[in-house]
């Protein structure tokens, strides 16, 4: 295929963002999909991640919220007929998605080609014997490794292998399921818990130690081939790439060291066949020069993403070109015309550093190792490796200030060395500054030497700085030299004058004297891909190694600084990303020159034509206030990164930056407690009582007036960091422990803990008028943090009387605080009253969900108005905006399968790395495509395993009832079990762990008998408790572990719902109904087999399998067994669709296409004057009807079935017989006798003596799910009254028990015949619940007569 052949492509992303697969991928996929729109391509992207650029309007051409998952991808294709498939830009997931799309045959059938590398080369890589074998042809070395698929053959492989050995999931993000074994005790252990992630794990010699280094790879289909980076990991093997700080470009290798591992990797990609980009790791030992190569990823990484952001070469956007057919030396850079041809030189040094938030969960080992943990990372830009280490400890903003001076001690060093935590780096720093040895540390840690000779750089100097006592002291060469080594003003006020507090002072002084002497940093630009013509890109960062500016300084009143949201961490991700994005990118538009300051390398924001300047560096107050002293800005905007920016701002405003947007005075006035309380009471607006205590004592004062519950907090918090709720005094004394002992300055803020509806409401404030684009409503009750809750937008529990107070609530809030741009506020009702629970004058994590759902551009809005432009000028109005015609629900998404001995219990802290979104015409429909974005598997039958805290078992009963009436089993702990037998649940009672050690808890959950379990016991912190336990091994065993009441109701809800994936509406965002449509149906009916009749020959209908699912329901819709479509045909008078009552497409139904027929001649469409004898086209061929009437009245057809199949392939049955009749089968645990038809759908037919009293709900299933019928199967029992008279019951596949089926009661006529009982040729009459049909069976056809009948007609609103 040529590149002209290529009109339109799919591109798959990653999802939600998760431990091991995070914003990177947002990165690549937005330059896959900018590249596809150079090209004038038309682009399809599937990703269901709400808060991500690339799914934002102008990105790609259509955007579908949907699982990346193999059976929405076909479902897309099928409706776009793209002509190609991008795998690479969506990691893991996309590449396994890709996988299985090729190996099922999916992508030939519909003609789509997989552009760049072949899946063939994919597979080399990601199974892990063909890349072995593969390796083995040209002599590159790899670990020696076997990958398994049974317990029994992992043993045998480690045994064989020798401990220590490595274990690693086969086709697994981020490490998941791995680690190294010492010993078979560890192996069992770990290599069981992998196998409940992967089919397949390997078992690897360990390399533990070895120096990790890796290259970024490009080649075109020219062969031409070089490395864009190489980088090497500062951590040895043995901990995580991921996990590890990462050094660019290598430093302790020797150039023959660098050359060999160079070769190699061209070497390597070629033999591959790899077209696109690669990232290749290896380990090395540098005292033997020996290698291996532990793996090559053929997709866009981690990697890749750092490795662009550190050499300026767009990787991503190259390897798309790439992928169309482009050789290197035809792709000109973004933006410049150079080419992409050349490696990038690199006069300075970048570091990356991970982020890790272990603290946020209970339990959690510290330790870092093969699996990653880490929930975001940094990159820092400099001219040395001390530089680079210190700026980038400062910048993962966990509050330390560099490589030293930091409040940390460790009791043990040498254990913290050589069993390295997150804070490795810190022990490093205090043993250097203890006296140990380059030798002794490099003994206990295997990091290179030269890595620890630099870090001891960092101490000596330290200790110079220590020497002096006054800031003016400090001669000119020692604070320059100072700068070069990567001392912040702040670390060197510290260790000159050893003040308190905050040091915002003592900052100042040090800044104050290094302008005075002239020591002012430096401003370098990046040159991208080898550019020839740096002025055309201003990709910059500031160092003091070297003096002078790489770019032009001018006073700019058209100018703005925007701050972005820093590294991604719990509480703040890529939603920040895409605020600050939108935020510089309208500035632009508005002609403003626009300057982002941000340093993280997964981020679309840190493109550096994403803007007119990109600082790569600090958001610190000493940076920025660099940046604003050269830039000169018309203003700052520091409210659309998150809490880094935003806890700037008073800093800056006190140095007179100009910030753009709402005051810091009312930044503050909303962050500081007893400020914001006075405002409220002021307004005369609800918030649940509270106090700020210091002590526990204060604590127990408080809860004696308002009793428990009580929500306990340190103020000033992100994410919800050590909130927690109280439930009686014990808790209090636990917690406040926990809390005091981080040492926090502030004091502890305590709430009665209000158990009510949580809302939520972004909105756009000008100063004078506000602009709220929706209201959403959490599923989960208060106390669940917002972030961790399922959202829908919009609410759709609240009154019109409520919706009115919360829009004049939020009004006077925002105006009070003089917001100009955005605003969250987070309200609760409870007993109908409105409180009020945080108001964040800012951007917030729901911003890109609302801002997509209803199509307000917000940030967009948001910057007009920081810039001076009024609401009312700007095309959407004010007040509350007009409501979606669809429902949107956000679902949480959770990493703790990454985390060993997490638990998994939800609570007002956040713990949740991603979201999704679901959007459909119904709440049910909405929630389902969330839940399977999220990764639930969303089973319907096995166990259930519950155990509640006393205060949930007024309401556990009713919900476990949903569960036990869909067919689980119910287990229950004894105190729930006997609450439970009261709702008529029979429920099996479980010992706890401690009452018996081989028949408990735990030993269920390992059964593998348990699809959910239901957990809300004994909240707390202390690892020992059962419930902390059994959600521990849920995690271990990859089972859905639900921690909320509400949550557990919703997911009932959704399971009893007859949405399935085949029922689901694929919706493209960017093409959106405005409002709700009316659709004109009629009811109609054939011997009780009642249908909803649409005609397609006037109206469109977009969503037949969601619709049949939504309006069958008996209850809640207008009822019937499906809907049927009447659509025009260019082959027959009309072409019949039908759907069953799950959404499944039907072949063909006997009364419905009576009733077809009788619909177009009551609709005129045919006159029976005419025409008595028409044709319907269906999905089991053309069927000619014969109408008769009654006065003038079609009032039953006969209908020409055509010929029965009995042939078990066309059925099609999982039986090598020439036809199934009468032939003996298990089904369940029950012998039957069956005879197997198709008339257009498969039948089984069962002959019996009593059908009266068969319990068909509980036996239909199981034949309509055995795994003899691989497409399902109507099963029809039947009693044979005599040769002419039979009675039948049917269960229908996708409806269950009807009343009628005709195509079903043809296949009994014919089985009956084959089976002796009646005779060819003669009618028969069978009788079914809601009617008698008669049957004549030929060799040639099957004729069916009866009834079709207007129940009634209307227009329903959809």
């Amino acid at each position: 295929m040529s590149k002209s052949d290529i009109k339109k492509v799919i591109v798959l992303g990653s999802g939600a963002l998760k431990i091991g697969q995070a914003g990177e991928f947002d990165y690549s996929g937005s330059q896959a999909l900018k590249a596809l729109k150079e090209e004038g391509i038309s682009s399809v992207l599937v990703n269901p991640n709400i808060a991500t650029i690339q799914t934002s309007e102008g990105i790609a051409d259509k955007v579908y919220f949907l699982p990346v998952t193999t059976y929405f991808v076909e479902e897309i294709i099928k409706k776009e007929r793209p002509d190609g498939i991008l795998l690479a830009f969506g990691g893991q997931t996309a590449l396994n998605c890709g996988a299985e799309l090729y190996t099922q045959g999916i992508l030939d059938k519909y003609g789509v080609k997989v552009l760049g590398t072949s899946v063939e080369a994919i597979m080399y890589t990601e199974d892990r014997d063909l890349f072995v074998k593969k390796l083995d042809e040209i002599n590159m070395k790899t670990p020696v490794s076997q990958a398994v698929e049974s317990m029994e053959d992992a043993i045998a492989a480690a045994r064989k292998i020798g401990y220590p050995v490595m274990v690693r999931s086969a086709y697994a993000l981020g490490g998941l399921g791995s680690g190294i074994c010492a010993n078979e005790e560890e192996f069992l252990k770990l290599a069981e818990s992998s196998f409940a992630f992967s089919k397949q794990i390997l078992v690897e010699e360990s390399l533990k130690g070895w120096k990790e280094i890796e290259f970024e790879v490009i080649r075109d289909a020219n062969d031409h081939c070089f490395t864009v980076a190489s980088m090497e990991n500062f951590d040895p093997l043995g901990i995580h790439t991921g996990e590890s700080i990462v050094v660019a470009p290598t430093c302790s290798l020797d150039d023959k060291e660098l050359a060999l591992l160079k070769e190699l990797s061209t070497k390597c990609i070629r033999h591959l066949g790899i077209v696109g980009e690669c990232n290749i790791q290896y380990a090395f030992n540098s005292e033997t020069d020996d290698y291996r190569v532990i793996e090559v990823n053929a997709r866009l990484s981690r990697s890749s993403a750092l490795a662009s952001k550190a050499t300026g070469y767009p990787l991503a956007f190259v390897a798309a070109k790439v992928a169309l057919g482009y050789t290197l030396d035809q792709i000109g850079e973004m933006g410049t015309p150079n080419s992409a041809y050349v490696a990038p030189q690199l006069d300075y040094y970048i570091c990356k550093i991970p982020r890790w938030d272990l603290t946020k969960f209970v339990g959690v080992s510290r330790e870092i190792g093969s699996s990653m943990k880490s929930v975001g990372e940094i990159m820092s830009i400099g001219r040395s490796f001390e530089e680079i280490i210190q700026k980038g400890l400062r910048m993962i903003g966990q509050g330390m200030h560099g490589f030293v001076g930091n409040d940390l001690h460790f009791d043990d060093l040498d254990r913290e060395l050589s069993r390295p935590t997150d804070l490795r780096v810190f022990a490093i720093a205090e043993a250097l500054e203890n006296g140990y040895t380059i030798d002794r540390i490099f003994d206990l840690t295997k990091i290179d030497p030269w890595f620890l000779g630099k870090l001891k750089n960092i101490v000596d100097y330290k200790l110079k700085l220590s020497q002096y006592n006054k800031v003016e002291d400090i001669p000119a060469d020692v604070l320059r030299q100072a700068k070069v080594l990567g001392f912040s003003d702040f670390q060197i006020a510290r260790f000159v004058l050893e003040p308190q507090g905050n040091m915002e002072k003592e900052n100042l002084m040090v800044r104050a004297r290094r302008k005075e002497l002239g020591i002012l940093p430096a401003v370098k630009r990046i040159n991208t891909i080898a550019s020839e013509h740096p002025e055309l890109t201003n990709y910059l960062y500031m160092t003091y190694a070297v003096e002078g500016y790489d770019v032009n300084y001018y006073k700019n009143e058209k100018s703005v600084v925007v701050l972005g949201s820093g590294a991604y961490r719990i509480g703040s991700s890529v939603e920040f990303d895409w605020c600050s994005v939108n935020a510089v990118q309208t500035a632009r538009k508005l002609g403003y020159k626009s300057i982002m300051i941000n340093y993280n390398p997964e981020t679309v924001s840190t493109d550096y034509d994403m803007c007119d300047r990109l600082y790569f560096d600090e958001l610190s107050f000493e940076r920025v206030l660099d940046v604003i002293d050269l830039e000169q800005p018309r203003g700052v905007i520091v409210s659309v990164g998150g809490q880094i920016p935003n806890n700037l701002a008073m800093k800056l405003h006190r140095q007179s930056v100009p910030i753009l947007g709402t005051s810091p005075l009312s930044i503050d006035r909303a962050e500081n407690r007893n400020k914001f309380s006075a405002m409220l009471d002021q307004l005369g607006i609800d918030q649940p009582a509270w106090q700020e205590l210091t002590s526990l004592e204060d604590v127990k004062g408080f809860v004696e007036k308002v009793g428990y519950p009580v929500l306990v907090r340190p103020s000033y918090v992100l994410g919800g960091q050590n909130m927690i709720i109280a439930f009686n005094e014990a808790d209090v004394k636990e917690y406040m422990a926990i809390i005091l002992a981080q040492n926090i300055e502030n004091p502890i803020l305590i709430d009665k803990y209000l158990q009510g509806t949580e809302l939520e409401v972004d909105a756009i404030c000008d100063g004078e008028d506000i602009l709220i684009p929706g209201i959403m409503e959490h599923i989960e009750r208060a106390g669940i943090h917002s972030g961790d809750s399922i959202a829908v937008y919009p609410a759709w529990n609240i009154s019109d009387k409520m919706t009115q107070t919360i829009i004049e609530s939020s009004k006077n809030l925002a105006i009070e605080l003089q917001t100009k741009g955005l605003v969250n506020i987070q309200y609760l009702i409870y007993n109908d009253e409105l409180y009020v629970i945080e108001v964040n004058p800012r951007s917030s994590r729901t911003i890109p969900y609302i801002s997509k759902v209803t199509g307000v551009p917000m940030v967009d809005l948001a910057t007009r108005a920081m810039l001076g432009e009024k609401l009312k000028d700007m095309g959407y109005g004010t007040g509350l905006y007009r409501k979606s015609p669809y429902i949107a629900v956000k679902v949480p998404v959770f990493s703790f399968e990454k985390l060993i001995n997490v638990d998994n219990h939800l609570g007002p802290e956040m713990k949740s790395t991603g979201e999704v979104l679901g959007v459909a015409g119904t709440l049910e429909e909405a929630l389902y495509k969330g839940l399977i974005g999220a990764g639930y598997k969303m089973k319907k039958n096995g166990g259930v395993f519950i155990t509640v805290r006393n205060s949930d078992k007024a309401e556990i009963g009713e919900i476990a009832k949903k569960y036990y009436d869909l067919g689980f089993k119910i287990y229950a702990t004894e105190g729930t079990a006997a609450v439970l037998k009261k709702y008529g649940i029979d429920a099996v009672a479980v010992k706890k762990i401690h009452e018996c050690k081989t028949d408990n808890t735990l030993t269920l959950i390992e059964s593998g008998k348990i699809q959910y379990v239901i957990s809300t016991s004994a909240k707390g912190r202390i690892p020992s408790r059962d419930s902390v336990k059994i959600r521990r091994k849920t995690v271990e065993r990859n089972i859905p572990c639900l921690t909320a009441l509400d949550t557990a109701n919703a997911l009932a809800d959704c399971l009893k719902s007859h949405y399935s994936q085949h029922s689901t509406e694929l919706i493209d965002i960017n093409h959106m109904r405005d409002e709700k449509e009316m659709l004109k149906f009629t009811k109609m009916q054939g011997i009780g087999n009642d249908y909803i009749y649409f005609s397609t020959f006037d109206q469109e209908i977009n969503n037949p399998e969601a619709l049949s699912v939504r309006l069958s329901d008996r209850h809640f819709g207008i009822g019937g067994d499906g809907i049927i479509l009447v659509c025009p045909s260019k082959v027959a008078d009309a072409k019949m669709k039908m759907y069953n009552l799950d959404g499944s497409e039907g072949k063909m139904c006997g009364n419905g296409i009576r009733c077809v027929g009788k619909f177009l001649y009551d609709h005129g469409m045919v006159d029976y004057k005419e025409k008595d004898e028409i044709t319907i086209e269906t999905l089991s061929g053309i069927k000619s009807l014969k109408a008769y009437t009654t006065n003038g009245e079609v009032t039953s057809l006969r209908v020409d079935m055509g010929k029965a199949i009995l042939d078990p392939k066309e059925i099609p049955v999982a039986m090598n017989k020439d036809k199934i009749v009468n032939e003996p089968v298990t089904i369940g645990d029950k012998e039957y006798n069956i005879t197997c038809v198709s008339m257009g759908n498969p039948h089984c037919v069962v002959f019996m003596d009593d059908i009266d009293n068969l319990d068909i709900e509980k036996i239909g299933p199981m034949f309509e799910n055995d795994k003899l019928f691989p497409e399902r199967v109507n099963t029809e029992f039947v009693t044979v009254l005599d040769d002419h008279i039979i009675k039948m019951r049917v269960w229908e596949r996708g409806s269950g028990e009807t009343w009628a089926c005709g195509t079903g009661a043809c296949a009994v006529a014919v089985a009956a015949c084959e089976n002796g009982f009646c005779k060819k040729g003669d009618d028969i009459k069978i009788k079914l619940k809601g009617g008698d049909l008669v049957i004549n069976y030929t060799d040639e056809t099957v004729y069916m007569t009866g009834n079709a009948e207007k129940v009634f007609e209307g227009e329903i609103e959809v």
